[in-house]
């Protein structure tokens, strides 16, 4: 059977070439569809081939979890608003991981209980099985950074979904993490070097999953983008190491490929936040023990109507669009809105923040559905400097992204955090609920500035408005 080997070693590497394809095309807006589905193709000819393995057992259990999971994802991807995108991402997210830990679980479980000593070579023995202190080593490792993934995706989800409050801190919590994290790891290097006992194992697993949990939980929601795309690398790890394990290349490839984007993702988002990965998972964000900058002024109201005039006979209108205008599903009645001005003259962009939303490109996904061109849209290094030149800056939704305490507030937990430069356009007009801090809970001194006005009302109900009262002047 030397030939079906060597069909299932050539459908890998076909897999893998279009998982690195898939990824490629994925990294522009225009080909990023056509990426998914190449990948996605990559990975039914990796599952396929792998049931063609001789030494495959339990082949119908098998094909029932993938028919099950298959018909899950179908069914949640069709029905998830694009608001819950996020803590969808790190549902699944949180599920690859998961998996990793429970391949390398299933390796270690195998030999607990069992006699295993070191060998002169460096090998171990198991009543006649035969482990490498590679595949151990792999074995736990990988399921040490499945289970943190896995936990701490969960918690993720919640804070995205709303289950749990933003943030949970207590005196100590660095040490205790620590010393939880140190747990873990003594506890594997232990099960590494052959001490493959139950209680070992259960006690591993245990603080792993625990450390995953205390980890998350003191994190801010500002920063959840970035704590997504770290989990995203720590899965893609998982699945590489016990890719080893199990001497599957396609898992090497993928989880090589995925760990890699997902480290390089979690540092553009880290750097479009001018903090180190490290103070995002150990800072304390949202508790600077400085006395903030009071904010003077108040809050000026502005009508639809009044909105609606000042853009139509401005020459330059940037658009900034935040988790307001997702959660409200503003999008194509923004876009509606623009192309209305645009049919005035008028010279509009969009601007995106890096961070804006609750994951990275969180924002150009909604404005790509409505069907926004790509060279409309701005990055914030590009767009900042045309501010001073922009008659009217709208503000959809949009908060910590564009509060300028981020530049004149050395108190203020997001102190040092590029921002769009909002307030430096002529006239600012913003699109909010209510007066309301943003999810970061930070007070936003752009809503009290003498250019802004606040538009207050739901994102979808006010584009309409605007898109109403725009239309009437023509008429």
């Amino acid at each position: 059977m030397a030939w079906l080997s060597d069909v299932i070693k050539a459908c890998y590497f076909l897999a893998a070439l279009l998982f690195i394809l898939g990824l490629k095309r994925m990294s522009s807006p225009r080909s990023a569809r056509g990426g998914i589905v190449w990948a996605g193709v990559g990975m039914l000819v990796a599952v396929l081939a792998t049931f063609a393995l001789p030494d495959m057992h339990n082949r119908g259990l098998i094909l029932a979890a993938v028919l099950i999971g298959v018909s899950a994802a179908w069914w949640s991807g069709r029905r998830v608003a694009m608001t819950a995108m996020p803590q969808m991402v790190a549902l699944y997210n949180g599920m690859g991981g998961g998996a990793a830990a429970a391949i390398g679980a299933a390796e270690l479980f195998s030999y607990a209980g069992k006699s295993v000593t070191l060998l002169d070579g460096g090998q171990f023995t198991a009543n006649g099985a035969t482990p490498g202190a590679a595949q151990l080593a792999l074995a736990v490792l990988g399921a040490l950074i499945g289970s943190v993934s896995f936990s701490g995706s969960l918690i993720a989800f919640a804070k995205l979904q709303g289950w749990l409050d933003k943030r949970f801190v207590f005196p100590g919590q660095r040490v205790v993490n620590l010393l939880v994290l140190a747990g873990a790891v003594v506890l594997g290097a232990m099960i590494a070097s052959g001490q493959l006992t139950m209680p070992l194992i259960v006690a591993f697993f245990v603080l792993a999953l625990l450390f995953g949990l205390m980890m998350t939980l003191p994190i801010g929601g500002a920063d959840m983008p970035v704590v997504i795309s770290l989990y995203n690398a720590f899965t893609g790890l998982a699945v590489a190491f016990e890719g080893f394990v199990l001497q599957n290349e396609a898992m090497i490839i993928a989880g090589t490929v995925v760990g890699a984007a997902g480290t390089l993702l979690t540092q553009l988002m880290a750097k479009a936040m001018n903090r180190s990965i490290g103070n995002v998972l150990f800072g304390s964000f949202g508790a600077s023990g400085a006395e903030a900058q009071a904010i003077a002024g108040a809050q000026k109201p502005i009508e639809a109507s009044d909105a609606a005039v000042m853009m139509a006979y401005a020459e330059r209108v940037v658009i900034v669009p935040g988790y307001g205008m997702a959660v409200a599903q503003a999008q194509h009645k923004v876009w509606e809105f623009a192309k209305l001005l645009i049919e005035r003259g008028v010279k509009v962009k969009f601007a995106i923040h890096p961070v804006a939303g609750r994951m990275p490109g969180h924002m150009n996904v909604l404005l790509a559905e409505a069907g926004v061109p790509y060279d409309l849209i701005a990055d914030m290094d590009d767009i900042n400097p045309e501010f001073p030149q922009t008659d009217v800056a709208l503000v959809i939704g949009a908060n910590d992204v564009v509060n300028p305490l981020a530049k004149t507030d050395p108190a203020s937990p997001i102190y040092g955090m590029p921002i769009l430069d909002v307030a430096n356009a002529k006239q600012v007009i913003v699109v909010k609920r209510g007066k309301g801090t943003g999810f970061a809970g930070i007070e936003n001194a752009l809503f009290y500035a003498d250019n802004a006005r606040m538009l207050y009302g739901d994102g979808q109900a006010a584009a309409s408005q605007l898109v109403a009262e725009l239309k009437s002047l023509d008429s």
